[in-house]
């Protein structure tokens, strides 16, 4: 099966352009948990050799999006709705420590371009949040938040941080993609916690991202529950399943 989405590939940075068409295609739900694909199959669909492939998958292996089947190649990682909620916990822990005891210098030494930046991502972001627009919105929030947490200049802990938001959306989107109109239901408050930050308050700032991940944590929880809910339902409807 053809992997989707796979435009000509240029020669230079070959193994990080792989990588990063890959992430995009299982960020968008077009390469599903569950999926397995060989290198050949990858190399084939980019015509390129194998070995920027593999290393580009095994860079994927490393941010936990593969996983490695032995003899049978590789498969996008099924994350459970436990490992979401490690996840969210995971990063509002980091996230409220480095905003609570970084936020005051990260405001002394952002620069105006710096935060000129983050406001657009805030903006674009937000815009696509109220508007519903979930392929807009994946790479606006993920760009804001690897930006407003950049300010504080910790490589290790943006690193950590953008793989987790990375390893949520992938586990999320195919729950939202099942909703029809998603306008009303996603976070919008992108540009109140840059105003926030840039006024160097750590109590909103922390209020903000609790609120955030609040409300992140809940849409998902009921999305899950409410597909594991009408998958049981159906089953027990099923002729002969469950019947007296």
């Amino acid at each position: 099966m053809p992997v989707p989405g796979t435009s000509p590939v240029k020669r230079n940075t070959l193994r990080q352009q792989i990588a990063d068409a890959l992430c995009d295609e299982v960020l968008a739900g077009r390469l599903p948990a569950g999926r397995q694909f060989t290198v050949k199959e990858i190399a084939q669909q980019y015509g390129v050799s194998a070995t920027p492939v593999r290393e580009a998958l095994l860079d994927l292996c490393s941010q936990g999006l593969l996983d490695v089947e032995e003899h049978r190649g590789f498969k996008v990682h099924e994350f459970t709705i436990n490992d979401f909620r490690h996840m969210v916990d995971a990063r509002t822990m980091v996230v409220e420590g480095v905003f609570r005891h970084y936020v005051e210098q990260t405001l002394n030494s952002m620069t105006p371009q710096a935060m000129a930046s983050v406001r657009r991502r805030a903006e674009e972001a937000e815009r696509a949040a109220r508007s519903g627009d979930l392929d807009i919105l994946i790479g606006y929030d993920l760009r804001f938040w690897r930006e407003i947490c950049g300010l504080v200049g910790n490589p290790y802990v943006l690193d950590f941080l953008q793989r987790l938001r990375v390893q949520t959306w992938v586990f999320t989107v195919p729950y939202l993609r099942r909703v029809p109109d998603l306008r009303g239901l996603l976070w919008t408050g992108h540009c109140e916690l840059t105003a926030a930050v840039t006024r160097g308050d750590p109590h909103d700032s922390e209020r903000l991202i609790a609120a955030y991940n609040a409300h992140f944590r809940a849409l998902i929880e009921r999305l899950a529950t409410g597909e594991e809910t009408r998958s049981r339902n159906r089953t027990a409807t099923e002729p002969g399943v469950n019947s007296p």
